[in-house]
């Protein structure tokens, strides 16, 4: 088993339960177009998110980490009618970039994109009363993520669902001497979500064309 064979499994798996989607494929071609990042999730995590969304009956949804809004778009065409998305991204060309990816899918009406620190922009929701949230999905810069998970309880109510991304690091986080950040900020989020009597949680590990990762699944007690 290597590399090659988790791409064609991948993609026989889109292939099969993913439909073209014009919009989709817009936002995905937009990273290289507009030089962003290509970290987005895969097509197939991208449908995982969607029917995270529909499983949990989510209304509202909050996001940290937009990017050009490729998992933006997935889960708010899970929202139902009224349901709101709010995506919070530190990037104002990421931000702009997203617009018009989110417009372009018909989907401005139920998401808002806030720019700023996420750690600023979730201090001022929750003086704003904002949630709680049905679902919030984290997929940002490592080293916060465990504040960002503080921060996403106390926009979260009994049921909430939150998810992380990108906490397994290609196996990376077995490895205590890693100085990577970006490793070091996923072991400090595993070791305080395990730890946490708030929430029954556990992680999915992942692989496919984004190479092998991890997903952290909880559910707010």
């Amino acid at each position: 088993m290597d590399q090659k064979i988790f791409e064609a499994v991948d993609k026989y798996i889109s292939d099969l339960f993913i439909p073209p989607d014009e919009a989709l494929k817009a936002a995905e071609q937009s990273h290289q177009l507009e030089n962003i990042p290509l970290i987005n999730v895969s097509p197939n995590l991208g449908k995982l998110l969607h029917l995270f969304a529909k499983i949990s009956k989510a209304g509202k949804i909050l996001e940290i980490g937009t990017l050009a809004g490729y998992s933006t778009i997935w889960m708010a065409k899970a929202l139902p009618e009224g349901g709101r998305l709010i995506s919070l991204e530190i990037d104002p060309h990421h931000a702009e970039v997203a617009r018009k990816n989110i417009d372009r899918a018909g989907l401005s009406s139920r998401v808002e994109i806030r720019v700023g620190k996420a750690i600023d922009l979730l201090a001022r929701l929750v003086k704003e009363n904002a949630g709680p949230f049905d679902m919030i999905f984290i997929d940002a810069d490592k080293p916060p993520y465990t504040e960002y998970f503080e921060w996403s309880l106390k926009l979260s109510g009994p049921g909430t669902l939150i998810i992380a991304d990108n906490v397994i690091r290609d196996g990376k986080v077995l490895d205590q001497n890693n100085d990577d950040p970006m490793v070091k900020g996923a072991q400090r989020f595993n070791k305080a979500l395990a730890a946490n009597k708030h929430v029954s949680a556990t992680i999915l590990q992942t692989i496919g064309v984004k190479e092998y990762d991890g997903m952290a699944i909880a559910i707010v007690k």
